[in-house]
């Protein structure tokens, strides 16, 4: 019998974990499918091991969308982690919280305790900024926050012609006003280590008593009983996938759902909790009829826009002496901070837009997305990313049958809505903007996506359509609120049940302006707290 049982060992998760079992009176156990992070290729950072933890089915779940007619009818790969970490795991490290508007909006929606200044302590609390304290961050914390220290030629002139175009520049991302353009900030040791939220927030507490940690164990459904049967008590679990043995675990306090944007309502559904048409479909008992789970789902639509350099100052597979300089630092370097996409900006498809919609991820090496073609050529190049930071479009992930070692339905829907469309053909343009500064003027050796045949808003158009992509940051599956389509309250609670939270991502009403992994610790972060205080009173 534990006290707290935790399904999901990613962002989220290992911080409950950790803030959970810091009461040596509260027995935890905290379940992750995949297996244990320690290992060469996640906890050391270069090009080559992100693209290789892209790829890798040992520690990532590589789901694949529905098809879509509105975007070629392509299977859209959608990477999620699956390992102690999570998606922390296998993300490029950037740290990035939000706007401020955004915990705004979600305490304007009925959220109390979610505005900006309500969850700044929460994100401080974490933190181990480099730079050390001040209004914003907190250097107290256990995740390291940092600078990056290697930036290839090409990356500073980007961020050089950022300043040309008449964009803002700024050296913090996470301060009052997002808005601007520079380097972004990562989280790594001082020694240039991946620090995913195993490393930050389980490794130093593995040895307490009332902490079991169980890998390469995946949860099938949480189990309900108490009056009326809607206290959740515990889990079933199998420990040799699909051919193994149930098992299950009691939770004597709470369940906490921790598995991330996709599994979590996976996992409400398998265990009768969602949409009953949708239940009733594949013979799954109904506990609870909550139609908003699996709903809401949203994502930034992100495209590519590529150049060719004709004077090196990128990453590439010939013997260039910038590659040589760059895995001379991979090899040898003590100190050596670095992500693909070191440099970018959040910015203002339109000087109308209130705060920044567009977001711009700066990579010095030629490849296509997901780390695609990146041995496929020896020219030169560089790409930037840019996608669209508040989507009106709204996507599902539903069943594909009562088996749960079957991949769920992912239904992106991108530009359901015209808005994100709208908003990334001015995009396109203000990258080549950017792009076609002098300061980039060096290494221009010209366009290759779109390519200078695409012109035409039409024709912008027409191209996104059929190359966008997800940039990993999904979120809103069990949002927050108090509406029919509402999965938890605002202390994270299931409407309707008892003892069953959803701590992760998915309960963003509405996404972030920004990458998820950070404030997906601070909401593990907050309702930790929330738990413990009410643990404490009772």
């Amino acid at each position: 019998m534990y006290d707290f049982i935790i399904i999901g060992a990613g962002s989220a998760g290992c911080v409950l974990a950790n803030r959970l079992s810091a009461n040596p009176a509260h027995n935890v156990c905290l379940i992750e499918a995949g297996g244990s992070d320690r290992n060469y290729l996640v906890r050391r950072t270069n090009p080559l091991n992100m693209l290789m933890l892209m790829k890798s089915k040992r520690f990532n779940w590589g789901y694949r969308c529905e098809p879509e007619a509105r975007t070629g009818n392509r299977r859209f790969f959608w990477p999620r982690g699956r390992v102690l970490g999570g998606s922390s795991s296998v993300n490029a490290m950037i740290y990035a919280r939000g706007h401020p508007w955004d915990f705004d909006h979600w305490a304007a929606l009925g959220n109390d305790g979610w505005s900006y200044n309500d969850i700044l302590p929460w994100f401080k609390k974490s933190e181990r900024w480099a730079r050390g304290a001040n209004e914003y961050h907190s250097n107290e914390g256990t995740m390291d926050v940092v600078d990056t220290n290697f930036h290839f030629p090409t990356s500073e002139a980007f961020v050089q012609a950022c300043g040309e175009a008449c964009f803002p520049l700024t050296n913090d991302f996470n301060d009052a006003d997002q808005e601007g353009c520079g380097f972004f900030q990562v989280t790594q040791t001082p020694a240039g280590h991946r620090a995913n939220s195993a490393y930050s927030f389980l490794d130093d507490v593995l040895e307490r008593p009332n902490l079991t940690v169980l890998t390469d164990v995946q949860v099938t459904k949480v189990l309900f009983g108490g009056e009326g049967g809607k206290q959740a008590v515990g889990v079933e679990i199998s420990r040799a996938g699909k051919q193994g043995g149930r098992e299950q675990l009691k939770a004597g306090k709470e369940v906490i759902l921790s598995a991330g944007v996709i599994n979590s309502p996976q996992v409400l559904k398998l265990s009768g909790v969602g949409p009953a048409a949708e239940l009733a479909q594949h013979n799954i008992r109904l506990v609870h009829d909550l139609p908003g789970v699996g709903e809401n789902l949203q994502d930034h639509p992100d495209v590519i826009v590529r150049y060719l350099s004709k004077a090196g100052g990128s990453l590439t597979t010939s013997l260039s002496m910038e590659t040589l300089r760059f895995f001379n630092k991979v090899l040898f370097a003590k100190k050596f901070i670095y992500t693909p996409t070191d440099a970018g900006g959040f910015i203002k498809s339109s000087p109308d837009e209130p705060i920044p919609d567009l977001q711009l991820q700066f990579g010095s090496v030629r490849m296509e997305p997901h780390g695609n073609g990146l041995f496929t050529s020896m020219k030169s190049g560089y790409v930037l990313h840019v996608c669209h930071l508040r989507p009106d479009s709204r996507g599902s992930v539903k069943l594909a049958s009562k088996d749960p070692f079957a991949a769920p339905r992912i239904e992106a829907n991108y530009f359901e809505k015209e808005k994100e469309l709208n908003a990334l053909a001015k995009g396109i343009r203000l990258c080549r903007d950017i792009l076609n500064q002098p300061a980039m003027a060096a290494f221009n050796g010209g366009e290759e996506r779109p390519g200078v045949e695409v012109q035409s808003d039409e024709q912008i158009k027409e191209w996104i359509k059929l190359h966008v992509k997800t940039v990993y940051h999904t979120a809103g599956s069990c949002k927050m609120g108090s509406d029919d389509m509402a999965v938890v309250n605002a202390s994270l609670e299931v409407h309707g049940l008892t003892g069953l939270r959803v701590i992760d991502s998915s309960i963003m009403p509405t996404i972030t302006g920004s990458n998820i992994h950070a404030p997906t610790v601070m909401i593990a972060e907050k309702g930790a707290d929330m738990i413990l205080q009410l643990w404490t009173r009772n």
